[in-house]
């Protein structure tokens, strides 16, 4: 039977990409989706990039992704991180155009599903939110406008006062472990940070995972490694 897989954030960590394909064991009918970050901070951007061609992977824009085309189109350097131009440096004519052709967000309506890399804010039309909301969000501040973590540590999750129809799976918020609520999952599980490089069946409703091979980077808001 075909599937439906979503992948989260990968952030150059290619070797644990590459195994989690090979554990998957993937079949021409198979869907994979990624649902954004697939480069920064890890080792190997452009090999990410070049196994997510090679497998014909559907992929979102993440912020990282949205980062470095607005820096491009826009000839602007200041708003690089520093890891960006170590990203830079790897990225072929290819990957450029792969990621120029990253959309915001996918519907699957055989599932009713989306799939996003940052999330929604619950009351407003999915349809109309922007690019920069829905790859930025992570919680809600006190007057239910979208926030990071970082701006507001005391906002909530948007998942928890999401209610569907639509189920949505998204990335961009690492945790050591899933987020999982009645109308959406969280999959970032932090592989660059010595988490899970994680992917979601959806008609199985399934998780699959992979151990980060190392700790590539470090996070405030997670443990060492996850």
């Amino acid at each position: 039977m075909a599937r439906t897989i979503a992948i989260g954030d990968i952030h150059g960590c290619a070797d644990e990409f590459e195994q989690l394909l090979n554990t998957l064991e993937l079949t021409k009918d198979d869907r994979v989706i990624q649902v954004g970050d697939l480069i920064n901070r890890g080792p190997d951007s452009h090999r990410v990039l070049e196994l997510a061609r090679h497998y014909k992977i559907e992929a979102i824009l993440g912020n990282h992704e949205h980062r470095l085309l607005m820096s491009h189109d826009q000839n602007d350097m200041s708003i690089l991180k520093d890891y960006d131009f170590d990203t830079l440096d790897q990225l072929t004519k290819e990957d450029w155009t792969y990621i120029q052709g990253l959309g915001k967000s996918i519907y699957d309506e055989a599932h009713s599903t989306l799939f996003v890399h940052g999330g929604f804010i619950p009351h407003l039309p999915w349809k109309e939110q922007t690019l920069e909301v829905i790859t930025t969000i992570q919680v809600l501040d006190e007057n239910g406008n979208a926030a990071k973590r970082s701006d507001c540590p005391n906002g909530t999750p948007w998942a928890d006062s999401w209610q569907g129809p639509e189920f949505v799976i998204y990335g961009h918020t690492p945790r050591p472990k899933i987020l999982s609520r009645s109308h959406s999952i969280g999959i970032d599980t932090g592989c660059v940070y010595g988490g899970h490089l994680t992917a979601y069946i959806v008609e199985e409703k399934a998780i699959v995972q992979v151990q980060a091979h190392k700790t590539y980077a470090y996070s405030s808001r997670l443990p060492n490694p996850v």
